[in-house]
């Protein structure tokens, strides 16, 4: 084997294992760390706010973590192992901004969840909708349901002015063409039910423009009244109302990941039990026979003595008048 393949392969080995330190472009090192995603991470670097050893960095920069100092505001980031994730579904109100920081006094997301560190939005809503928004500081996973070339579904419960007809709802299927020139890609659009002169119709779509459910409802001559997110990816509203959060379960984490979730132990204890073999059952207790009493010695059946009484035992009472 030749000094310059035991190399590469060498390389390979460290790399594929992460042994080596590593680069990475600066607005990944700022999502990782929990400071937004990376388009917004983007912004910092031409701000001029973060800097790299000292130096204000530029955009395309790249930096690792275990050697260089990285900077933002002047706060250094912290190394990849010291950080700890956090998930939060919660439930957004109406009139409350989708952002981490509000420009105005306006109430934001990050004001009803009172914890402690960063945390951003994942799938911006309206000012005026409501629903699901995940809250969390893992810019990985940000990343990943927010950008377009992942296709992650959203799903809405719209509530229009009218009922809408099959001509129109065809049309949202097939995409609309906005007022700024851009068709929308198709959409799972259905009619749940009638609301009064309105109607609720369930929308499913894997973009995000913004408004753009309010803005195709326009287009279409159907006003919407009301918006509510009920799933992000796999992450679902459930029973949450407005302004409530939890935190996320680990399988919830892995299935927005991509990852497969362990099977829980109680759904495995019953699938095994479904699956006995039949040698492993309980063997029935076989009945004793039961004994025949004597009548003539006085014997009488014990109240503690489940056995049936025989035919034979039985004595047929005498009626009044016969037997003479």
């Amino acid at each position: 084997m030749s000094l310059e393949l035991l190399i590469d392969r060498v390389i390979a080995y460290e790399t594929r294992y992460n042994i080596c330190p590593m680069e990475e472009r600066l607005q990944k090192l700022l999502a990782q760390a929990g400071h937004g995603s990376r388009r917004h991470c983007e912004e910092f670097i031409i701000a001029g706010r973060v800097r790299v050893n000292g130096q204000v960095a530029a955009l395309g920069q790249k930096a690792d973590l275990s050697v260089d100092k990285v900077t933002l505001d002047g706060k250094a980031l912290p190394r990849a192992e010291s950080l700890s994730y956090t998930y939060i579904a919660l439930y957004k109100p109406r009139n409350v901004l989708s952002a981490a920081e509000g420009k105005d006094d306006r109430e934001t997301v990050r004001d009803l969840i009172p914890l402690p560190g960063h945390l951003y939005p994942v799938g911006r809503l309206d000012f005026d909708s409501e629903g699901l928004i995940l809250m969390t500081n893992d810019g990985e996973l940000t990343n990943k349901l927010t950008h377009p070339k992942f296709g992650h579904q959203k799903e809405y419960r719209v509530l229009v002015a009218r009922r809408p007809d099959e001509k129109q709802l065809d049309t949202w299927r097939r995409g609309v063409v906005l007022e700024d020139g851009d068709k929308t890609a198709p959409a799972d659009v259905s009619f749940i039910s009638m609301s009064g002169k309105g109607a609720w119709i369930r929308v499913i779509m894997g973009e995000g423009k913004k408004r753009q459910i309010r803005e195709v409802g326009k287009l279409l001559g159907l006003p919407v009244v009301k918006i509510i997110r009920l799933r992000i990816g796999t992450l679902k509203l459930g029973t949450l109302k407005p302004r409530q959060w939890r935190h996320l379960t680990e399988d919830e984490v892995k299935e927005l990941r991509g990852e497969k979730a362990a099977p829980t132990t109680a759904r495995t204890d019953r699938t095994r039990e479904k699956r006995l073999h039949p040698t492993d059952l309980p063997k029935r207790v076989p009945k004793t026979a039961a004994r025949t009493l004597d009548r003539s010695r006085g014997e009488r059946p014990s109240t503690q003595d489940k056995t049936v009484r025989r035919p034979e035992d039985r004595t047929r009472p005498k009626r009044r008048g016969y037997g003479k």
